[in-house]
C-alpha cells in the first residue's frame, strides 16, 4: 500500500471542469490501484457511500516518480474515479504534488451529481481553479442541450472561454446511437460561459436549421441552459389583426432575485396605439403574489356604421383618445399552522379591451371563487382547515364583460351585462364539522353558512321569482339585497348484507333564516324576515355484480335506488334565488339529497330515484361504461319554473325537476385503447327531447398525430328571441405529420345554432424533439368582439432551452 505524505493544502486538489459544474479531489493512489483517503472524524457518508473528501478509483497501474502521481487503464479499459457525487473517466490521469496541476488524457467523461456530462481529449487544470484547458471539449447539460468546442480555456473562476464552438438544445445521436445533424443549433467563432453573469455569450454567431445556415448575428446571447430563468428578451410573438394591424410583442424578463421577477412586454402595432403589459412575481417564505396590468392611450376602435345606411365600416376609430388599462393579480399565502388566506384583483376599464388586443388568458382560476368566462373577480379570503373541520370566510365583487344584446349591424354597439346586476358579496362564510368516532354506528356532518349580498340594479327573473316580478315598469328599482344563515346536519349509515347489498340509510336536517330588503315597493313588499325548515330521511340500496365474461374481460353492473320523504319544501316567492340558478343533472347530482347547488331552491315530499350503471373491462385498463337514471317526485314543483327572458309572461323549466318525473341523466364513457377515449352525457326530458348534452372524442395514431372533436347543445329554453341563449357547438382540433417532423394543424369551433365557423385555424407545423414552428390562417367570427370578423396569418414558435412565443 504507497501513502504519499502531502501539505494540508494539497490533502484533496478540487478543479472545476470546463461546463462548470464539476468539483474534483484526487487523493493519493495505492500500488495495487485501488485507495482509499481516512475519513475525517464524524465524517458522514455521500449518496455513493464515500465520506467528504474521499475519493475511490479503479485502475490497472498506477505508480508515482518524484511528486507526479500517475494512474493509467489498458487498451480500452480507462480509470474510474468517484467523489462528491461525481464521476471521472480518462485513459490516464496524472497529478504534480509539486506544481498541484492535475491532467487527464483520452476519452476523458466526467459527470457532475446534477448530470451534467463533459467529454474532452486532454484536459489540465490548476488547485485553485483560476486556469485550465481542454482540447476536443463537448458537454451535455441535463436538460439535454449539448456544447462542443475544438479548444477551451478556463480564464478565471467564472469565465470559460471556447473556440470555434457549437451550442445546440437538440439530440445530436438518433435513437440508435448514430450521430446525426442537429435540428437547431449556433455556429460561432467564439464563445464565452460567465458563470457570474449565468449566460453563454457568442461572437460571429450563425443559426442553423437542420445544417442549412439562415440568420448571422455579430454578437448573441442567452442564458446558460442550466439556469431555471435569468434576465433577457424572450422570443418575440408576431401577430396580425384587422384592428390592430400587424402587431408585434417583444417580452423581457427581468430576473431581481431568485425569488422575484418583472416581465415587461410592450405590445406595438402598426394601426393603434402600442399596449405595454406588465408582469410582477414574488414569492415569499409562505405564499406568493402575481400582478399583471397594461396600458395604452387610445381611442376606441372597431366595427361601426357611421351613416347609418345599416353596413358596419371596418376598423372605425371612435370616441376619445383616454387612457386604457387593466390589472389582474393574486395572491396566496399559507403560513404554519391550520389557516391560509389569499386575494384577487381583477379589473378593467374597457369590456372589450382584451378582445381587441389579445390580452393573454386573462380569465385565470386563481383564489376560492372563480369569476367564470368573462368575468372579473376581486376577492379576500381566509380559510381554516383540520382533519375534522373547515371554515373559510370571503368577500368578492364581479365585474362582467359579457354581451346581453349583440347588435347586428355595429358589434361596437353591442350592449354588456352591468356590474350593478351582479352582487357585492360581505361576507360568505361556509363551515363543516364531523366527530371523531361514529355517532349511532355512522358518520356525521354539520354544515353551516351565512352570507350577505348587495345588488345596486334591478334584477327580474330567473333572480325574483314569477309572482313578485313587477308587471309594469322597473326602470329606476333598486336592486334586492339579501342575507341567510343556514344550519345543517346530515347522518348517514353503510351496512352491507352478506349477499353484497350496500344499505345506505340516511337523516338530514336544514334551517335557514332569511332576511330580504329593496324588494319591489309597488307590491306593498318592504323589509322581509323569512324562517323555513326541511327535514329528509331516506335510503340508498345498490347491489353491484361482478361477472368474468370472457379471458381478461369483466363485466360489472350496479343497481342503485334512493328512497327518501322530505318535509313540503316552503319555497317562499320572496327568497331571490341567487345560488341555485345553475342546475346540472348529472351521475353524481341525481342520489344527492339536495341536488341544487347552493341553498335556495330544494326539493320537498317523498321521492324516489332509480339508476344503474353498467361497466366493461377489458385488457389493462380498456373498459366502457353507460349510466341510466331518472328521480320521481309524488307532487310537481311549480316553483322550478322560471320566466322565458323574450316573454316573461311564461314560464318554462331549466332544471328538468319541476315534473314528477325528472330528466332521464345518461352517462357514458368508453376508452377501447390507450389511443383512443371518450364520454358522453345527456339530460333528455319526457318526450324524449334531449335538453341538454355534452361529448368528446380523443384519438392518437403513429407517434404524434392527433385529433379531439367535442359537442355541446342546450335546448331548455323553448322560445326563440334575442335574450334566447339555447346554444350548439362542435369543436375539432387536431394533427397530422405528413412527411419526416412536417405537418399540417387545424382547429375550429362551428356555432350550429347559428350555422357560422366562430374561430378557424389551419396551418403548416415542423415539431421534433428540439422546437416546434407554425405558421398559418386565423378567422375569427365571435359576436363579442367589436371589430367583427377578424382574420390573419399566426406563428407560433417554441425553442428548447431559449422559449417560445407564450411565456
Amino acid at each position: 500500500m504507497l501513502r504519499v505524505r502531502r501539505a494540508p493544502e494539497l490533502a484533496a486538489l478540487r478543479y472545476r471542469l470546463l461546463a462548470g459544474a464539476a468539483a474534483v479531489a484526487l487523493a493519493s493512489l495505492a500500488g495495487t490501484a485501488q485507495a482509499q483517503q481516512a475519513p475525517e472524524p464524524q465524517a458522514t457518508q455521500g449518496s455513493d457511500g464515500l465520506e467528504p473528501g474521499a475519493v475511490y478509483i479503479e485502475a490497472d497501474s498506477a505508480a508515482r516518480t518524484g511528486d507526479v502521481i500517475t494512474a493509467e487503464g489498458a487498451g480500452a479499459d480507462r480509470v474510474l474515479a468517484r467523489f462528491r457525487g461525481a464521476t471521472l473517466r480518462a485513459g490516464a490521469v496524472s497529478y504534480d504534488l509539486g506544481l498541484g496541476v492535475a491532467t487527464a488524457d483520452r476519452q476523458v467523461e466526467f459527470t457532475d451529481p446534477d448530470g451534467n456530462v463533459v467529454f474532452a481529449s486532454h484536459l489540465e487544470v490548476d488547485p485553485d481553479l483560476t486556469a485550465g484547458a481542454a482540447g476536443d471539449f463537448a458537454t451535455r447539460f441535463r436538460n439535454g442541450s449539448s456544447l462542443m468546442a475544438a479548444t477551451a480555456v478556463r480564464r478565471s473562476e467564472n469565465v470559460n472561454e471556447l473556440n470555434y464552438a457549437i451550442f445546440t438544445p437538440c439530440p445530436i445521436c438518433d435513437a440508435d446511437g448514430n450521430p446525426k445533424e442537429p435540428s437547431l443549433s449556433i455556429q460561432a467563432e467564439k464563445v464565452v460561459q460567465d458563470e457570474e453573469l449565468r449566460a453563454i455569450l457568442y461572437r460571429n454567431a450563425i443559426f442553423r436549421l437542420g445544417g442549412v445556415p439562415v440568420f448571422y448575428l455579430p454578437f448573441f446571447a442567452h442564458p446558460d441552459p442550466t439556469v431555471d430563468r435569468a434576465s433577457g428578451f424572450l422570443v418575440p410573438i408576431p401577430s396580425y389583426d384587422e384592428g390592430r394591424g400587424l402587431s408585434l410583442e417583444v417580452p423581457y424578463l427581468r430576473v431581481v432575485s431568485p425569488s422575484e421577477d418583472w416581465l415587461i412586454s410592450p405590445q406595438f402595432n402598426t394601426d393603434v396605439a402600442p399596449l405595454l403589459n406588465l408582469q410582477w412575481r414574488r414569492r415569499f417564505a409562505d405564499g406568493m403574489i402575481v400582478a399583471r396590468g397594461g396600458y395604452t392611450y387610445e381611442r376606441s376602435f372597431g366595427d361601426f356604421d357611421l351613416d347609418g345606411d345599416g353596413d358596419a365600416e371596418s376598423n372605425v376609430k371612435y370616441g376619445d383618445r383616454t387612457s386604457r388599462s387593466y390589472f389582474l393579480s393574486h395572491g396566496r399565502f399559507d403560513p404554519d399552522g391550520p389557516w391560509r388566506w389569499g386575494f384577487t384583483a381583477e379589473r378593467v376599464s374597457d369590456k372589450t379591451l382584451f378582445d381587441r388586443y389579445d390580452v393573454r388568458d386573462p380569465y385565470q382560476d386563481n383564489g376560492l371563487y372563480y369569476g367564470d368566462q368573462r368575468r372579473l373577480i376581486t376577492q379576500l379570503y381566509a380559510e381554516r382547515q383540520t382533519a375534522r373541520s373547515y371554515v373559510s370566510v370571503a368577500a368578492f365583487a364581479l365585474q362582467s364583460l359579457r354581451v346581453t344584446r349583440f347588435d347586428p349591424v355595429t358589434p361596437a354597439l353591442n350592449e354588456f351585462e352591468a356590474d350593478g346586476a351582479l352582487p357585492v358579496v360581505a361576507p360568505l362564510i361556509e363551515a363543516r364539522w364531523e366527530p371523531a368516532g361514529p355517532v349511532l354506528g355512522g358518520r356525521l356532518r354539520l354544515r353551516g353558512s351565512a352570507v350577505s349580498l348587495f345588488r345596486d340594479d334591478y334584477v327580474g327573473g330567473p333572480v325574483l321569482r314569477p309572482e313578485i316580478i313587477p308587471t309594469g315598469s322597473t326602470l329606476g328599482l333598486p336592486g334586492v339585497d339579501s342575507r341567510r344563515v343556514s344550519g345543517q346536519a346530515e347522518w348517514r349509515r353503510t351496512l352491507i348484507s352478506p349477499l353484497g347489498v350496500r344499505w345506505e340509510p340516511f337523516v338530514d336536517v336544514r334551517a335557514d333564516l332569511y332576511s330580504v330588503g329593496d324588494l319591489p315597493p309597488m307590491l306593498g313588499l318592504k323589509e322581509e324576515a323569512i324562517s323555513r325548515g326541511r327535514a329528509t330521511a331516506g335510503l340508498d340500496i345498490s347491489y353491484p355484480l361482478f361477472r368474468r365474461v370472457g379471458p381478461g374481460a369483466d363485466l360489472i353492473l350496479e343497481p342503485m335506488a334512493q328512497l327518501s320523504a322530505s318535509t313540503a319544501s316552503d319555497l317562499d316567492p320572496r327568497i331571490p334565488i341567487e345560488d341555485s340558478q345553475t342546475l346540472e343533472l348529472d351521475e353524481s347530482s341525481l342520489f344527492r339529497i339536495d341536488r341544487f347547488p347552493g341553498y335556495d331552491l330544494h326539493e320537498g315530499g317523498p321521492r324516489l330515484t332509480v339508476g344503474g350503471r353498467a361497466t366493461l373491462r377489458w385488457n389493462e385498463g380498456r373498459q366502457a361504461s353507460l349510466f341510466i337514471g331518472r328521480s320521481y317526485r309524488a307532487d310537481e314543483e311549480p316553483a322550478f319554473l322560471t320566466p322565458i327572458p323574450d316573454a316573461p309572461t311564461q314560464l318554462y323549466d331549466p332544471t328538468g325537476l319541476a315534473s314528477q318525473s325528472s330528466d332521464w341523466v345518461v352517462q357514458g364513457s368508453f376508452s377501447p385503447s390507450d389511443r383512443i377515449r371518450g364520454w358522453g352525457h345527456a339530460t333528455i326530458d319526457a318526450a324524449g327531447e334531449i335538453r341538454r348534452a355534452e361529448a368528446a372524442v380523443d384519438g392518437r395514431w403513429g407517434r404524434r398525430n392527433l385529433a379531439t372533436v367535442s359537442y355541446i347543445v342546450d335546448r331548455s329554453n323553448p322560445l326563440a328571441g334575442p335574450l334566447n341563449r339555447n346554444y350548439e357547438f362542435v369543436q375539432l382540433s387536431g394533427q397530422q405529420f405528413i412527411y419526416g417532423n412536417w405537418g399540417v394543424a387545424a382547429s375550429g369551433i362551428a356555432d350550429l345554432e347559428r350555422d357560422i365557423i366562430t374561430r378557424s385555424e389551419v396551418g403548416l407545423l415542423f415539431d421534433d424533439d428540439c422546437f416546434r414552428f407554425e405558421i398559418g390562417y386565423r378567422r375569427d367570427n365571435t359576436r363579442v368582439r367589436p371589430t367583427g370578423p377578424s382574420e390573419g396569418v399566426y406563428v407560433r414558435l417554441n425553442l428548447a432551452t431559449f422559449g417560445g412565443t407564450g411565456y
